[in-house]
Parts: structure tokens; sequence; C-alpha cells
């Protein structure tokens, strides 16, 4: 599996991933330019986007990306809050799976303050590897056997969390919002022991906060925990 986290974080996502026969975009939320350079300038290899949910930073250029004759799916939720439509938009259900390409994807709903977010298991019927992405969620309910790569949001820690509250970097009721909608390093390690990681080659975390997290820690814990390949892109 080829994996390209292009960019994480508030100020936008998108990651690209081939099975060497489909191309897809998880999320669009940079500028088209930026896109189409982080995939090499092979975006008229890319078969779909999958959108994780409407905010900026997840969906900025699926408007672009359509035009651009790719197919983009989302939630029904999804697309009604950033209000688009047409033949390239495609509103997708949880525990439905589709086929995209080599890819059989199966969305999941996860929790975050947006309509109806959603993250995806993608497993490549040409490798046999199934991958997970998700991000922005406060948790995932769900686990999963046989997982090869893991691409999921480690947005903050709880001790790192307390001391941008103490030093006074962000308010309490702004940490609260984080605690309720977004992925810690103490839930992920709580999803890496539920799930079936015997055949897990690589990590990646992403969408890690500015003030309230600290990647070395977090990668040395999920090592740890995991014994793969961990990537901080």
């Amino acid at each position: 599996m080829d994996i390209k986290v292009i960019a994480s974080g508030s100020s936008g996502n998108a990651t690209f991933i081939s099975d060497g026969v489909t191309a897809l975009l998880l999320d669009a939320g940079i500028p088209m330019k930026n896109i189409q350079a982080g995939t090499g300038f092979r975006l008229s290899s890319v078969a779909g986007c999958l959108v994780t949910h409407e905010h900026g930073d997840h969906s900025k250029a699926i408007k672009d990306i359509a035009k651009r004759g790719i197919d983009v799916y989302a939630s029904r939720g999804t697309l009604d809050e950033v209000g688009v439509s047409g033949h390239r938009f495609h509103a997708v259900a949880r525990l439905e799976p589709i086929t995209v390409g080599s890819f059989v994807v199966l969305p999941f709903d996860v929790k975050h303050d947006a309509a109806d977010p959603l993250g995806y298991l993608l497993e490549s019927t040409a490798t046999g590897e199934k991958l997970i992405y998700f991000s922005d969620t406060a948790y995932v309910r769900y686990t999963f056997s046989g997982l090869t790569h893991i691409i999921a949001e480690c947005n903050h820690g709880k001790q790192e969390l307390r001391q941008s509250v103490a030093s006074g970097a962000i308010e309490p009721g702004l940490a609260k919002r984080i605690a309720k909608n977004h992925f810690s390093a103490e839930r992920l390690t709580d999803f890496l022991e539920a799930n079936d990681l015997s055949r897990l080659k690589a990590v990646y975390l992403v969408h890690l906060s500015d003030n309230n997290s600290n990647a070395g820690r977090f990668r040395q814990a999920v090592q740890r925990k995991t014994g793969a390949e961990v990537y901080v892109p």
C-alpha cells in the first residue's frame, strides 16, 4: 500500500493512497494546487475521494475535485452541509459497503460535532491489505480484524491538554470541546488494544494539535504497543 499524507492538522487534511491498481484521496481539506503537488501530479489517476465530514479542513477542495472528473463519496449529511450535488457526488451510508475500483470501502459512524461524520475501512481486493482511516472523532465504537495499515487521529494527550489549560494557552471550555470531539492518545491506545493487529504493518498519526500534543511521546507509545512502523507526518 502506497500512503502519502499530504497535509494533516487543523489547517487542512488530505491523504493519497494506492494499492497499485486504484488510487484514492482521503479527505480534501487543502487548496487544489497543494493536492495536485501532493499526489505527484498524478491526480488524473485518482478514482475517488472519501470525505469524513463537512468542516473546511477536510472538505475545502471537493468541488474542485469533482470538476476534475473525480467522484466524491461522503454521507448525505456532509454533502448537504457543504451544499454540493450532481453526478460526481455520491452519498454513502454507515455500515453499507461500496466498491471503488479495487477497494471495498466500509463507511462507519464516528462522534464529532458535524452533521454525519464517517470513518472508512478500506480493503484492497488486489493486495488483501486493510486500511482504516478516521479523523476528528471522540471515539470509535467498532472493532476490526486483519488491519494492515492505520491512519488515525491522535489529536491530544490528557496531560498535554491539562498543561495547556494550566498555562492559559487555551480556555477550559475549549479543552472540554476538544476532549468531546477529538481522538486522544489514550483513546488511540484503547483502540489498538481492542483490535486485531496481527497483520499490522504501519500506523500514521494524524491531526495532532499544535498546542496539546507530543509527537515523540505519542509515536513511542504506539510503537511499543504495536511493534509496527509509526509515522507522524
